[in-house]
Order: structure tokens, then sequence, then C-alpha cells
């Protein structure tokens, strides 16, 4: 069996499918689940189309989940950033790239999908290291 903490806050948005926020694995790994533009008190999709209140939303709520492990945006290892149209993409990686540092930002993925849940325009996974 391995070494599995379940990692939650009420400063994001609680799943909306069988999963959890994250998990920390092995006391190195965390694995940050998808989050798209939920407001944590209400569960509603915010920004309505718009792009850059969807990407800082999803920031705020994975910054909520690092914190809660004890970690911030320098633990960040690899994201990936699911968009439902690839002309967001350079908005998105502005916003994206203010929350980390050029020089130690973490490796990525960018795919667009058909659709996200609850009419998202854009989710964001994360790995990070304790």
């Amino acid at each position: 069996m391995t070494n599995k903490r379940i990692i939650k806050t009420e400063q994001a948005a609680a799943p909306v499918g069988p999963y959890n926020q994250a998990i920390a694995a092995t006391g190195e790994l965390i694995f940050v689940s998808g989050q798209v533009a939920l407001d944590a008190k209400t569960g509603s999709l915010i920004g309505d189309g718009d792009i850059v209140a969807q990407t800082q939303q999803v920031m705020a709520n994975i910054k909520a989940i690092l914190s809660e492990a004890d970690l911030g945006w320098e633990n960040v290892v690899k994201t990936t950033i699911y968009l439902t149209d690839l002309s967001n993409f350079s908005t998105v990686n502005e916003v994206y790239g203010s929350y980390f540092d050029p020089e130690t930002a973490p490796a990525r993925a960018c795919i667009e999908v058909s659709g996200l849940p609850k009419g998202a325009l854009v989710e964001v996974e994360c790995l990070a290291v304790q």
C-alpha cells in the first residue's frame, strides 16, 4: 500500500466528481487535480466567457490547494493546461506566467479540448514536490 494523503481545502472549489483536490504520494509528490474557474463558496463558474478572469480563478484555486499542502508555486514541477479554444493560448499564457519565476517555471503541456466541466474555458492540473 502506498503512502497517500488527501489534501482538501475550502479555499478552492470542491470536486464535482469522484476525485480529490490533490493527493500527496510517497511523501514527496503532490498531484493537484485539474481546476476550473469555480468559486469555492458557491461552486459556480465565474468569469462567464472571460478567459482572463477564469484563468485567474483557476490559479487562485491551485494556490489555495498548494497552500493547504504547505507548498507554493516554486514546488510545482509540471502543469497541463486544457483550453477549449487554442486561440486563447497567448492570453492564458500571460496570466499563467505571472505566477511563476521564469527561471524556475515548471515543465508544461497545453492541449485544446472539445469541452470542459461546467462549460469552463480553461483547466489546469499540476504536479508539485515537497
